[in-house]
């Protein structure tokens, strides 16, 4: 029976996900290490006769996690499968996954706006090789072969055909992404994440073409985008929509077509007889369950109904498990709205400025306290502290010797002040006629010089007020 959609795009994504162990999903090659092409391979991932593979442990307790956190019903036993099909990048000629049960099936998750998507299943599985191009792969001359990947564990997460722009795949992907952060079983400066997007419009009767192996947030959506203005423009044109698999070629910024789409059948797939049948037991689950962490959907209730901090800064400081582990470790010590504000705003200002992500920070909690501490007394002001945040995310320092040394601590003398209010009005006749002709804004001119005679230690309030005086 054919399903019916009522928008006029349907998105089903098919996302495979490398898990964070050191060896391979059925031997003891290393998963990372030596890139030197075809080094970290042995007869079992290499599919020599009489190899045997064997499950790593920590593979399936990563999977079992991630299953647990999309809500998933867990299969009582975990069965592998062979995929069987002819190609370079699988020496043996099948690959070994789950076909017939998976690990996890009928799960969900939430996107940014709060729409819940459907997990269809959540299976493991290993690598292929990865084969290298010349170029483009439609203009290859050859094609080589490296195997240091085959073999490597991969989940892969498919979602229900309920994703209704290229917009909410990019979501989907940054959310998942979160989820596999906050688990620790993704590392993202080394492991890789892949979808094969199915997509159909309404125009051609919700014929799907699948673009396959799209890396990256942006390129999920520019893929899709593409692909809706494909279909649609082709229905236009007359021409039939085919169910067929294609490429994303990123420099083009468009999609080409591999092949007719193959159905699961073609596959062949049988029980792996290698691989002996295991029992997912209850103390199984529950260990993984105790070594959970607080989820990101989690931490943003928690933030606004404990911390009463916005919903849109929750998001944010959540969506970054580093980040949020320093949010609350700040937010101990100082006003949970003020450090909120900080660490959303400036600190990833600053970051995003020295192209640096959480994990590349030197400095702690403590620096971040000791900085809004004085910031919520009120003894720097708001123009100091960006540039201590600033200067802390390039290198680390203790914060109050600083200050001190710099003399970057509030001018609060009023009469100091008052001298440097009287020296920016002097200096500066035609913003103080302006002023007295009505124009309000040309305040902010004069309160602008102060500061900058001041270094940025003069409280704006206070500036404010003593000019206002001195110009009436």
């Amino acid at each position: 029976m054919t399903k019916k959609f009522t928008s006029d795009i349907v998105i089903g994504l098919e996302i495979h996900a490398e898990l964070a162990t050191d060896t391979k999903l059925f031997c003891s090659c290393p998963t990372h290490g030596s890139d030197e092409p075809n080094t970290r391979t042995c007869p079992v991932c290499l599919g020599h006769p009489g190899s045997k593979p064997v499950l790593n442990e920590k593979a399936l307790k990563y999977a079992l996690k991630l299953c647990l956190a999309l809500g998933c019903k867990i299969s009582p036993d975990l069965i592998f499968s062979r995929k069987s099909y002819f190609y370079p990048d699988m020496a043996k000629n099948y690959q070994i996954s789950q076909y017939e049960i998976p690990l996890g099936e009928k799960g969900k998750l939430s996107l940014k706006a709060g729409k819940s998507v459907g997990i269809t299943r959540v299976h493991m599985e290993e690598d292929p090789a990865a084969l290298v191009h010349t170029g483009s792969i439609q203009k290859s001359p050859f094609v080589l072969v490296d195997y240091n990947r085959s073999g490597d564990p991969l989940v892969e997460i498919v979602t229900e055909p309920e994703l209704t722009s290229p917009e909410e795949a990019r979501d989907f992907m940054k959310q998942l992404i979160t989820v596999l952060n906050y688990l620790g079983i993704f590392d993202i400066s080394r492991c890789v994440i892949k979808a094969d997007a199915n997509i159909s419009i309404k125009e051609s009767g919700y014929t799907r073409a699948e673009i396959k192996n799209i890396t990256g947030f942006k390129e999920i959506e520019r893929a899709l985008n593409f692909e809706v203005q494909r279909q649609k423009h082709d229905v236009a044109e007359g021409k039939k929509i085919v169910h067929e698999t294609r490429a994303w070629d990123s420099q083009k910024g468009m999609t080409f077509s591999l092949r007719q789409k193959e159905v699961e059948e073609e596959y062949g797939y049988i029980i792996d007889p290698d691989l002996v049948r295991i029992e997912i037991t209850k103390d199984l689950i529950e260990e993984a369950k105790a070594e959970m962490p607080e989820l990101a959907q989690d931490k943003i209730l928690k933030y606004v109904n404990k911390y009463r901090i916005k919903k849109e800064d929750a998001e944010v400081i959540a969506q970054e498990r580093l980040l949020a582990e320093l949010f609350e470790k700040v937010a101990s010590e100082i006003d949970p709205v003020l450090a909120a504000k900080w660490l959303r705003r400036e600190l990833v200002r600053v970051l995003n400025y020295n192209k640096k992500e959480m994990h590349e920070l030197e400095i702690d909690e403590s620096h971040i306290i000791d900085l809004l501490r004085l910031v919520e007394s009120k003894k720097i002001t708001d123009t100091t502290g960006q540039k201590l945040m600033e200067k802390l995310v390039e290198k680390p320092f203790d914060v109050r010797k600083y200050i001190e040394k710099e003399g970057l601590a509030v001018v609060a003398d009023k009469g100091a002040l008052e001298k440097f209010c009287k020296e920016a009005i002097d200096e500066n006749p035609k913003a103080v006629e302006d002023f007295k002709s009505g124009n309000e804004k040309s305040i902010q001119f004069l309160i602008g010089q102060v500061m900058r005679k001041t270094k940025g230690t003069a409280a704006p309030k206070e500036v404010n007020e003593i000019l206002k005086k001195l110009l009436k």
